[in-house]
């Protein structure tokens, strides 16, 4: 279905209480099945595509964090009142936002392995080069084309943070982003949308500590110990942990053993761990 806003959304259950999740930057709804799947019988996640991405892909510009902010709260006013925001990665930082600017839309914040920022890029190093080294493969697919649906799922599991937990999930994910004629198969990612989206990751730090500071509803983050490619150190650093505590803490922050900035919504056991968090 679509939101008010034409935001194509995937809906998981079909309980009272009510999630919306909000997928990563070059990711679509279909990273939140595993944690659907954990969640009580009494509860629904809605996760909607971002513009740029999934069934989302040709629904038009501008993109940009405040863009999705927008559309996100839009589809928690339509899924009602007191809704559970949950956000990964890029998504934490869209959630973070959001949840700043309308606290009356959400009774609750997770946020997973994202929505706290990141130091700036050093002097005369391009955000752009930045992105490409962070995001590796996952900005070398944008622009790749593949000659079977096989081709693309194989190139999936070759990733390193994927190969170890590689699941029915993680198959019916990637397929859902395929596009194209056959032989010629590609990401549904928009990869103008990485790069506006991106850079706002990358400089938008003093509004992701100011929606920190003003944040009015309760608030976890769920950080993973291994990163983008499935070793340590993991995306948030132990600095950045140290002052989110300090200036907030009234605020939980967990770290997940064993997971990795993927595999804490794509493999089940960490998922367990967000949809508790969800429910708690």
């Amino acid at each position: 279905m679509n939101s008010p806003n034409g935001l194509p959304v995937l809906t998981f259950g079909d309980g009272r209480n009510q999630v919306v999740a909000v997928h990563g930057i070059t990711a679509s709804a279909m990273a939140w099945p595993p944690v659907a799947r954990q969640l009580s019988a009494d509860w629904t996640l809605v996760a909607p595509d971002l513009r740029g991405r999934g069934a989302a892909s040709e629904l038009p510009g501008p993109y940009g964090l405040k863009r999705h902010v927008e559309d996100v709260c839009a589809v928690a006013r339509e899924a009602g009142s007191e809704v559970v925001l949950v956000g990964h990665s890029m998504g934490a930082f869209i959630a973070l936002l959001a949840a700043a600017a309308e606290p009356d839309l959400f009774r609750k914040l997770v946020l997973v392995d994202g929505g706290l920022p990141f130091p700036s890029p050093p002097e005369g190093v391009s955000v752009d080069d930045v992105l490409r080294a962070t995001l590796g493969p996952a900005i070398e697919r944008l622009s790749t084309t593949f000659a079977s649906e096989q081709a693309y799922l194989d190139f999936f599991r070759a990733h390193p943070a994927l190969t170890a937990d590689w699941n029915d999930d993680i198959a019916d994910y990637a397929r859902y982003d395929l596009t194209g004629p056959p032989g010629e198969l590609r990401s549904r990612v928009v990869g103008e949308a990485v790069r506006e989206d991106g850079r706002d990751v990358l400089v938008l730090g003093a509004d992701f500590l100011a929606a920190w500071d003003a944040l009015r509803v309760p608030t976890v983050v769920l950080r993973a110990p291994l990163g983008m490619f499935g070793q340590a150190p993991g995306l948030i650093a132990d600095e950045i942990v140290a002052e989110a505590e300090r200036r907030r803490p009234d605020f939980v922050v967990e770290t997940v053993p064993e997971a990795n900035h993927y595999t804490i919504v794509l493999a089940e056991r960490f998922a367990a761990r967000v949809a508790h968090h969800i429910e708690a």
